[in-house]
């Protein structure tokens, strides 16, 4: 969700990103010669209810971005000295990771004997840990939380369970319907609600709220905010991911019995027989794959994390970096704000028309631009306005298209078509993707077009996401 300026970022990725590429085709020999003691010792494209974070990713995309607002991350410091650090910190520095500005904070991009590529893969085919710690964790309480969260966003709060998650977005209130934020809404309680907002939008989300907050107390709602600063939110991704998070609580948690999109508390066995507090733990995550995503007190973060690693080893748990983390998400078909989505798109131009339920498609649903949306979702075909662009994935010949690339007319490159807004070698599938907005009309599986990508034209078609099919643990 995010996008940085540092330079020294941008050939940090672009090296690891070669690395990648050169990786694809021996993918199973570097897997089998990893160095496994530098390494060892945490939004679907469809789909109802989604527990990520929200979260929540990096090629080189990430790091050639027009703004400084995306998910997961964008650098808005000057210095390396104003860079937070996540209580992770220093494990990611004990276990050889290679650190770049990302979201104000300082983050590992991968890990010493480990490439891009093989990270990637060994998620696919076993579990990583992501350290997710800079998203912003929120709380929302009181007798007015639930019709607060319900004006600022689609999302139908009074019908989705307790424990139970969904994707949403905040949205601008000058009812244009465009996207503040994308976000991951939890309901502990009828009156409680946890949310997870993008690191890269901080400051941002936080004057938003804040005025929003004002309006809704001015009208006599009851709803308070708590950030829980310090904290820390780690990914446990990957086929694996459960055996390994089940071998490490006390045995009085049944992750059998917990669904994609579902949460629960658990606690994890620590040293000299103590446990954790309750951790926050939901079925969900970035990637595509089943995992979970653990929201862990400041003093716990690393007990718990070293303990995930341990109770794995190195054959079923590694850790993983952003570079691995974006590629996985584009295989997945999420978005990353500040790329992918913006203040100028709506969710209905993004491809995520389904995070808006079916009582709330109309125009006087009571939320930020319900009429401008609702009159999007009905095509010009059928008497609405419909949308002029679509946010589609393509595979692509020859070179990756980055951010930015054009988007034109097969064997016509005078007319313009739309943009790509991220795009990487696919680690899985060995080709090309890309996700961007097209003009409506082109948008449908299967249309040849080309992109231009440094200067010469490419070809490509339209392709569904996700490209590499979801493998969310749901119930039967």
């Amino acid at each position: 969700m995010q996008s940085l300026k540092s330079a020294s970022v941008t050939n940090a990725v672009r090296s690891a990103t070669r690395i990648s590429q050169r990786a694809v085709s021996r993918k199973t020999r570097t897997l089998s010669t990893l160095n496994s003691s530098a390494i060892t010792t945490l939004r679907p494209q469809t789909g109802r209810n989604v527990s990520r974070n929200p979260a929540i990713g990096l090629s080189a995309t990430l790091f050639t971005s027009r703004t400084q607002h995306a998910r997961h991350g964008s650098s808005s410091a000057s210095s390396s000295e104003a860079l937070q650090k996540t209580p992770l910190y220093d494990l990611h520095l004990a276990h050889g990771a290679q650190m770049v500005p990302f979201g104000g904070f300082h983050m590992p991009v991968q890990y010493k004997g480990l490439s891009v590529s093989a990270s990637h893969a060994f998620t696919r085919e076993h579990s990583s840990i992501f350290d997710v710690s800079h998203m912003v964790q929120r709380i929302f309480s009181g007798s007015g939380a639930r019709e607060f969260l319900e004006r600022v966003t689609p999302s139908d709060l009074a019908s989705l369970g307790v424990h139970r998650s969904t994707l949403s977005v905040l949205l601008k209130a000058d009812g244009s319907g465009g996207i503040v934020d994308d976000t991951i809404l939890t309901k502990l309680a009828e009156d409680k609600f946890y949310v997870v907002t993008n690191a890269g939008c901080r400051e941002k989300d936080n004057e938003y709220f804040d005025q929003e907050l004002a309006k809704a107390k001015a009208s006599g709602l009851e709803v308070n905010q708590e950030q829980l600063d310090g904290w820390g939110l780690v990914a446990l991704q990957g086929p694996e991911a459960e055996a390994v998070l089940a071998d490490a609580l006390d045995g009085n948690t049944d992750l059998k019995q917990l669904y994609f999109g579902q949460s629960v508390y658990g606690k994890v066995k620590l040293d000299g027989g103590k446990t954790s507090a309750p951790l926050l733990i939901s079925r969900g995550g970035y990637t595509g794959e089943d995992g979970f995503e653990i929201s862990i007190p400041p003093s716990e973060t690393v007990e718990v994390t070293e303990k995930l690693l341990h109770v794995g080893g190195a054959e079923k748990v590694q850790l993983a970096g952003l570079g691995a983390r974006d590629s996985l998400r584009l295989e997945a078909g999420m978005c990353l704000y500040g790329h992918d989505l913006d203040e100028t798109v709506s969710p209905v131009e993004a491809a995520l028309s389904w995070i808006i339920p079916p009582n709330r498609r109309k125009a006087d649903a009571g939320y930020y631009g319900a009429e401008t949306i609702n009159s999007q979702l009905t095509p010009k075909s059928k008497g609405g306005n419909g949308v002029v662009r679509r946010r589609v994935g393509f595979i692509v010949t020859g070179a990756p298209a980055r951010e930015g690339a054009e988007i034109v007319a097969k064997g016509d490159p005078t007319t313009k078509l739309g943009r790509i807004t991220s795009g990487c070698p696919s680690p899985s599938l060995g080709k090309n993707i890309a996700m961007g907005y097209i003009k409506d009309g082109q948008h449908k599986s299967g249309t040849e077009v080309e992109v231009l990508v440094r200067g010469k034209a490419r070809p490509a078609v339209v392709t569904k996401m996700p490209f590499v099919p979801s493998k969310y643990y749901k119930s039967a």
